[in-house]
This record gives structure tokens, C-alpha cells and sequence, in this order.
């Protein structure tokens, strides 16, 4: 019988829950992946589900009735759930035996005593405030925070996405700086098959891809499209994730697709451009280089580690419209610019931001500390 790794989601469904499955499934092949959905674990203990949507109400119920919060996210993040959680992750590591544990995000501790445990996670919560005009009162329970900070130093070892993340753990959470490792991610989406049907990045086709148009910066998309239409009036926009109501000439609002479906849409663009607010991580720049497509962005989060300006793309301050609307023209006055800055993008996409690369990063570290 083989060894086994005990892998926490918290949801199945996601994309990014999938490609970790198999991401530790391709990387240790000598171990069997026992996979612990949260969700259906927790909700399956009616008990348990009952007296945490009470706290959750008793911490959260006035901005979940004003409509600031959702129950679903705060369901998440109260001090009760966090240690249930911790208990039943326990009980399952154990029971199987198996020789060492990782989770993907931190929204739960599933490390156990004398078990070697990882984490592999795209944010902290107290990033938030590194992003311009947030304000502490958006923050979760404090308590909460204390407990989500012990998850972190509990950990053997935590795997993150981004530079930004890592300067979180060590600058708010006081993670030392030699148990976090950067190794990045790869692509959830159907990889590019290396066929376009953009004209040769002439047909200025400008590509939204997200699920929240206004945190996303949507608006300001639409507002930037409308200064390059004045030099471009045969550029066009589409919008994939949202179905925002707007009434602008040459856009399409694609609204919510398939995951499979969206390489249509990627293969027929010349720029992309998503000029969001927040954002964990930005997994759809990824999908972008690898379609080697120029991106324009906003310089935060995690986006100036790949997003690098006059190389693959250009990145402007969040709300910067004009800003927005010049890197636009920009690239759609040139197409030989879109195809450099694309390929170089692709180049990126394929040394750095690949599921193979971070599992080879991911089997390194985890070598130093247990005997593979």
C-alpha cells in the first residue's frame, strides 16, 4: 500500500481545487493524494453547521442583514468553525496515516502535531490593506485574524503565488521569512492551442475576463474604450464573466460561460485588459500570456510580478483611465507590439507560471524536510 498525503479544499468544484489535486498527484507519484473536501465535511455535521451559522449571525449579522457581507463567506471566518475544522482535519490525518498534510488557502488549520504540514495559498487577509482606499472596517472578526495568523506559523512550510504574499506573512503575520517559499501557479483553463484568429493582432479586439465587473474595474474599462473609440472606431470590446448593463458601440457582453468555452474568446483578441481593483492573485493574466496576448492591468497585488511594463504589457494606477485608455491605444496602433509583447508573455507563462514548475518548486522544499 503506498504513503499517503492528505490534501484540504475547501470546495471540489473550483478550478484551482482540481489542478492541486492533480498538481500533488503528478508530483508524488510514489503517494496515494487522500483528498478532504471542507464543505461537504462540515456540512454533513448538521450540529456543527447549526451553531456556526448562529455566531456567524451573533459576529456578522448586522453587515450580513445591511447587505456589507454575504453569510457564505462569513460562514468561513468565525473562531468556532475554524476549530472544528482543525479537530476533524486531525482525526482524518491520523486515522489514514498519512505522512505528511497540505491545504489549499487559509481559511482553516489542518496541521497536526509532529506531522509535516503545508500550506499553499494566493492571499492573506490583512493584504487588503495594502490596496489603495481600504479601510480597516472591511477586516473579518479579529479574532479571527489571530486565529488565521496561527495557521501560518503553525504550518511547516507555506507555499504562496506571489512576492506580495510572501511580504505579507513576514511584514503582518510575522511568518519567518525561511519557511515561505514562492513558487507561483499555473493555468486552470484549457491550454492555448496555439491557434489564433485575431488577424495578426489587427482586428484591435480589446478581451474583459471576470466575475465581478465592479471590483474588477469594469467601469473603468468602458469609460477608457470610449476615448479609443474616438481614435479607433472600429475597435471593439468584449466582456466574459459579468453581464454588465452598458450601452457603448462595438461590445459584447459574452456574460457568464464555461471555463472550456472561454479559449473562443482568448484566441480571438489582440489586447487583454482587466483594471481591477483587488484581486487575490489574477489567475485570467496567466490564461492571457498563455495565449500570448499583451495585457494591461493595474499595478497591484501580485500583478507586478508578471505584468512588467514596455515587456509584456503595461500596468496603470487603479482608476487611472486616461492611463488605461493611452496603454490601450498604444497597443492596438501596433500589432507588432501585441505579437512581442505577447510571445514574451508565453515565454513567461512557460518557464515560470506552469503546474510542472511549481510542482518541481513545491517536491524541492518539501525533499529538505521529509525523506522522499
Amino acid at each position: 500500500m503506498k504513503n499517503k498525503i492528505a490534501f484540504f479544499r475547501v470546495w471540489a468544484n473550483p478550478p484551482i481545487a482540481k489542478s492541486v489535486a492533480n498538481l500533488l498527484q503528478t508530483t508524488f507519484p510514489e503517494y496515494e493524494v487522500f483528498i478532504i473536501d471542507i464543505a461537504k465535511m462540515i456540512r454533513g455535521d448538521l450540529v456543527i453547521a447549526a451553531i456556526n451559522s448562529l455566531a456567524v449571525f451573533l459576529m456578522y449579522g448586522f453587515d450580513i442583514v445591511t447587505g456589507k457581507r454575504s453569510f457564505n463567506n462569513c460562514f468561513w471566518r468565525t473562531p468556532f468553525i475554524f476549530r472544528q475544522i482543525k479537530k476533524l482535519a486531525a482525526r482524518k490525518t491520523i486515522e489514514e496515516e498519512c505522512v505528511f498534510s497540505f491545504q489549499l488557502g487559509s481559511l482553516f488549520d489542518a496541521s497536526v502535531k509532529n506531522i509535516p504540514h503545508f500550506m499553499y495559498t494566493d492571499h492573506t487577509h490583512l493584504e487588503n490593506l495594502n490596496y489603495a482606499n481600504y479601510e480597516s472596517d472591511p477586516l473579518y472578526s479579529s479574532r479571527w485574524i489571530k486565529l488565521e495568523k496561527s495557521a501560518y506559523q503553525n504550518a511547516t512550510m507555506v507555499f504562496t503565488r506571489s512576492s506580495n504574499i510572501t511580504r505579507s506573512l513576514i511584514e503582518q503575520y510575522d511568518v519567518n521569512n525561511e519557511k515561505i517559499a514562492c513558487v507561483y501557479m499555473g493555468i486552470n483553463a484549457i491550454p492555448s492551442s496555439g491557434e489564433q484568429n485575431n488577424d495578426d493582432y489587427q482586428n484591435k479586439n480589446i478581451l474583459f475576463v471576470g466575475g465581478s465587473w465592479e471590483r474588477k474595474g469594469g467601469a473603468d474599462l468602458v469609460n477608457a474604450f470610449e476615448i479609443v473609440l474616438q481614435a479607433h472606431p472600429d475597435a471593439c470590446l468584449t466582456i466574459v464573466g459579468c453581464d454588465p448593463q452598458i450601452d457603448i458601440p462595438n461590445s459584447h457582453v459574452v456574460g457568464k460561460t464555461l471555463l472550456d468555452k472561454v479559449s473562443y474568446y482568448y484566441e480571438r483578441a489582440s489586447v487583454f485588459c482587466l483594471p481591477t481593483y483587488r484581486e487575490p492573485f489574477g489567475a485570467v493574466f496567466i490564461e492571457a500570456f498563455s495565449y500570448k496576448l499583451p495585457v494591461v492591468a493595474t499595478n497591484i497585488g501580485a500583478i507586478p510580478d508578471f505584468v512588467l511594463n514596455d515587456e509584456n504589457g503595461y500596468t496603470v494606477d487603479p482608476g487611472d483611465v486616461e492611463g488605461l485608455a493611452g496603454a490601450l491605444l498604444w497597443l492596438i496602433s501596433s500589432p507588432e507590439k501585441c505579437k512581442l509583447f505577447g510571445e514574451r508573455g508565453k515565454a513567461l507563462v512557460d518557464d515560470r507560471y506552469n503546474w510542472e514548475a511549481v510542482g518541481v518548486a513545491m517536491r524541492e522544499n518539501i525533499s529538505f524536510i521529509i525523506k522522499i
